[in-house]
């Protein structure tokens, strides 16, 4: 029975990617093609790299949800019911090389963080790779044994996670008293972005590491 269920569904995907791929190749020659209308509207969305000008300004709608479900993912996370026990066994702590390495390297990652967001309106960057560096600090400090794992987030900790979402749905919520959902004025574009990719940032680092850290805490009282 399992094998002719893995039969089925490895037919179902192959002949859904040759439909996907016959549709790709009998476009029209008059499809629109993406590149050419991101390059058209470029100087209007207030940055220079077209990959955020997609995901910031020209799909940004797409870009709030990708975030709420992330943090909806870590919420169910921390709602799982976890196994109580009476006896917590301790981490096996981290030797102090790790622990200093961490140290010398954690400001260095959040500088770097800090570029890499800086960057992304003109060149490969933005909040999510700089999120994604954040939180490999996180991880980092983790191994260390400098960070523990996330039972229960205190509440500045759980700020910092909505933040992000917040100040995006903040931001949508302003443009929709002019009649438009995340189409930012041409001269306040390229500042709205940034506000929205600094507070991104700061979410991202922490949902990501708390997807490693709840699973930490987990192991630990298994």
């Amino acid at each position: 029975m399992k094998a002719l269920l893995n039969i089925a569904v490895l037919s179902l995907t192959g002949a859904l990617g040759l439909v996907l791929a016959w549709s790709i190749l009998d476009l029209p020659a008059s499809a629109v093609r993406l590149p050419e209308q991101v390059t058209a509207q470029l100087d209007m969305s207030g940055v220079a790299h077209p990959v955020t000008a997609v995901l910031l300004n020209f799909r940004g709608y797409d870009t709030l949800l990708e975030i709420a479900v992330l943090l909806l993912a870590l919420l169910g996370m921390l709602a799982l019911p976890r196994q109580a026990s009476g006896s917590k066994p301790r981490p096996v702590p981290a030797s102090p090389m790790l622990q200093t390495l961490a140290r010398l390297l954690t400001p260095l990652m959040v500088l770097v963080a800090g570029y890499v967001l800086w960057a992304g309106a003109h060149r490969p960057g933005g909040a999510f790779q700089a999120g994604a560096v954040l939180a490999g600090a996180g991880v980092l400090l983790h191994l260390a044994g400098l960070l523990p794992a996330w039972a229960t987030p205190g509440r500045a900790l759980r700020a910092g996670l909505a933040t992000g979402l917040l100040v995006f749905i903040a931001v949508a919520a302003t443009l929709m008293t002019q009649g438009t959902l995340l189409q930012y004025p041409p001269g306040w574009a390229g500042a709205l972005i940034l506000v929205i990719e600094a507070s991104l940032t700061l979410s991202l680092g922490l949902i990501l590491a708390g997807l490693y850290l709840v699973l930490a805490d987990s192991k630990v009282q298994a």
